[in-house]
């Protein structure tokens, strides 16, 4: 019973529990909220479930395929390394965060299961993971030529990492008032993400690209290994 309302676990009444949470505390969510615990319970058992499936995965993964693609056809070596650069940061704080979640008993960041066709672990779906593969790549095209370049006194690459994470940060605030996106400890929120996770993913794919292609590639590599070794340890533990 939430509120008055009987919960039996269904998808249905999963979107009735958390319309009450939105009327109770109001539209948006600037931080986390206990009451959102039964939302993440079931996500945590239906990480990795096929019960959600469709054929959107496979025509997000094509698009992201003919992405890089093209521009690997285009030579656009920077901006292919500045998306593999957030991604493979991004992939390191989804494990850090499925890590936390075993320890502690709940994510920082949970995604429900309704919302997508197969969650990865339990911070991340498919579409988000593959939203990030590209965030990086796209978000390079908007940076100036010169990567010394000052803009109101700040170096671009920085100030252009700052506001596409303040940017981020105010899309999950919008993703964290709806079922599909879950915060429940009080503590996390839009300040805390933009701070802690939006600023290191872009300074990551602005910063990177800048250096000479052996530290580009001993950058991706060793986070790409980094992750490879953490999934194969913790996925078998049964932890993540």
């Amino acid at each position: 019973m939430v509120n008055g309302y009987l919960w039996d676990g269904s998808a249905i009444d999963v979107f009735r529990v958390y319309s009450i949470i939105l009327v109770l505390e109001g539209s948006y969510m600037l931080f986390g909220n206990y009451s959102n615990k039964p939302l993440a319970d079931m996500a945590r058992i239906a990480v990795r479930s096929t019960g959600n499936f469709n054929w959107t995965f496979i025509a997000i993964l094509a698009f992201v395929v003919y992405v890089y693609a093209s521009e690997y056809q285009r030579k656009n070596f920077s901006g292919i390394a500045a998306g593999l650069a957030l991604y493979m940061v991004h992939w390191l704080y989804e494990i850090a965060n499925a890590i936390i979640c075993a320890v502690t008993g709940y994510a920082l960041w949970t995604v429900s299961a309704q919302s997508t066709s197969f969650i990865l672990l339990i911070g991340v779906s498919w579409e988000l993971s593959m939203m990030f593969s590209i965030a990086g790549l796209a978000t390079h095209k908007l940076l100036p030529d010169d990567p010394k370049k000052k803009i109101f006194g700040v170096n671009n690459r920085v100030l252009f990492a700052v506001a596409n994470a303040a940017l981020f940060s105010l899309v999950e605030i919008f993703l964290a008032s709806t079922p599909a996106f879950i915060w429940v400890y009080p503590w996390w929120g839009a300040l805390p993400v933009f701070i802690t996770t939006y600023i290191p993913f872009f300074l990551a794919a602005f910063l990177v690209p800048d250096t000479k292609p052996k530290t580009q590639k001993l950058f991706i590599g060793c986070l790409a290994l980094l992750n490879i070794v953490l999934l194969c340890i913790f996925i078998p533990l049964g932890m993540i």
